[in-house]
Order: structure tokens, then sequence, then C-alpha cells
């Protein structure tokens, strides 16, 4: 019968039995493993040197959890400022003056776009940030981009990037979107980049989300009394 044992029946011992070094110091001064530079070391080294290793690799991730962590601090601020200024905006105009203000100039973005879906609303109206279409024509320019509810990110087609970005001297090439619903489609918030591969499908949309489910609230009761009141001032237009 062959008693010798493997490394792999050693391996298992020590593994069963972590004290077993506890009162042979002896032996382990004289067990040796091989170093990077070459010469052979003890175990006691390789250990400290392990440890080492280990709190290196430690300090690097808490260093990018803090980095991390003051990121997101500073987009909170920036989405609740922004959230602020949608809150006191009193028509569609201020509201999508405040969100293109705040995206371009807060965030440092180069583009956003409020785009109200609606065949009740003047299709074709842009003022700013703010576009208004039909179902029709968002359904088909978007529609495969539309039936989520969470944020959408990445270079999209030139048509798409177009369609919600248009009219602009500088072609948007990287986009995020989040549809804006409530018990139907609003609208949907989109913000945008020059440089290709600034939003992709594996960045973090927190922000967007938490101003879209903002946005989805607060449009209803803004496009309602928009339709109470543009008939109004076109009457009154039209008497003069």
């Amino acid at each position: 019968m062959d008693a010798t044992l493997t490394a792999e029946q050693v391996a298992e011992y020590l593994q069963n039995n972590p004290d077993f070094f506890v009162g042979r110091d002896e032996l382990l001064r004289s067990l040796t493993l091989p170093h990077d530079s070459g010469r052979a070391i003890s175990l006691v080294e390789r250990q400290v040197h392990l440890y080492r290793e280990q709190r290196d690799t430690l300090r690097h991730e808490l260093v990018e959890l803090v980095s991390i962590a003051r990121h997101n601090d500073r987009l909170f601020e920036k989405s609740k400022r922004l959230l602020m200024q949608v809150i006191e905006a009193r028509n569609l105009t201020e509201m999508a003056s405040a969100i293109d203000d705040s995206i371009r100039g807060d965030f440092g973005l180069d583009a956003a776009s409020l785009m109200l879906v609606g065949d009740s609303l003047p299709a074709g109206s842009t003022t700013g940030a703010l576009h208004v279409v039909t179902e029709e024509e968002a359904d088909k320019q978007l529609g495969s981009l539309l039936g989520g509810e969470r944020a959408v990110c990445g270079q999209f087609r030139e048509t798409d990037r177009n369609f919600l970005f248009p009219g602009r001297d500088e072609p948007v090439a990287s986009v995020a979107l989040v549809p804006l619903r409530t018990d139907r489609l609003v609208g949907v918030f989109a913000v945008g980049s020059c440089q290709p591969g600034y939003f992709d499908q594996s960045m973090g949309s927190l922000f967007l989300s938490y101003i879209s489910d903002t946005l989805s609230r607060l449009l209803p009761p803004l496009l309602q009394r928009h339709r109470q009141v543009e008939p109004v001032l076109d009457a009154v237009a039209e008497s003069r």
C-alpha cells in the first residue's frame, strides 16, 4: 500500500487544522517559498507580503468608494436643484427652460429634450428643450425605445438623435432617454452628449429615473392647464 501523501491531502489537512503550526515556530522558520524577486522567503514573510497586498487592495477600493460617494452626492445636489426649479415652473415653457439650463449648465451636458406626446397638443411646437409630437410620430420614430419604463442609454440611430434633438448645429452623438408615464405615455425626457460613448448601457441612470419620476407627476396638471389657457389666449389674440 502506497502511504505517500499527495499535495492535495496535505492542503486538506492544513485547512482542517488551521492551528497546526501553533507551537511549531522552528518548523515555520524552516519553510521557504519562492518570491517574485527570485530569492526564497519564509512562510511568515510570505504571509506579511500577502497581508500588505490585501491592505493595499482594500485601501484602493475604499478610495474608489469614497470617490463614488462624493460623485453621487454632487449628482444628488444637482438633481435636487433641478427638481426645485421644475416644481416652481408655472407652465410648460418654464419647465422646459429650467431643464435645459440645468442639464447644459449644472450637469455640463450638451443637450436636453422634453418631448411631449399627445394628439391634443399643437404638434410641431418647439421652444428650447420643449418639443411636441403626435403619438403616431413618437411610435414610428421611437417605438422600440418606448416599451420600458427605465432609462435607455447608448448612441442610438442618427434619425432617432435628430428626432429627439432637432435643429442642432453640432449633432448629438450619445443619448440617455427615459419615457415619462402616468397611466399612459406622456412624453420622453432625454439628455445628450456630443461625445460618442458618453452614455452606454452599463452606466448608472439613477438621477434620470429620479428626475423622470417627478416630471411624470408634474406634467399632467401642467398639460391640463395648457389645454385650458391656450384657447383663451388664442381667442383674446383674435379679438384684437
